[in-house]
């Protein structure tokens, strides 16, 4: 049987993703630091939430695909 996730945890994980992104915003995200370090900051943040956020609606194991070689595959 194929042991996934229920709705409830996929919830919880969105939530925690979301409280950790907000923190790490407000201390290191767009606006903060000198000239383009908050907005280099903030968008490397950004595109790191929103990978851990398909992952968590998708189900995608990162890891597992990355260690098949997946981006050699094509």
């Amino acid at each position: 049987m194929d042991r996934r996730p229920g709705c409830l945890a996929g919830l919880l994980k969105l939530l925690a993703l979301d409280w950790i992104f907000d923190r790490l915003q407000d201390r290191f995200g767009f606006g903060r630091g000198l000239s383009c370090t908050g907005c280099g900051c903030g968008l490397i943040l950004l595109l790191i939430f929103l990978a851990l956020a398909c992952s968590v609606l998708t189900g995608t194991d990162w890891t597992r695909l990355v260690s098949q070689g997946w981006p050699l595959a094509f």
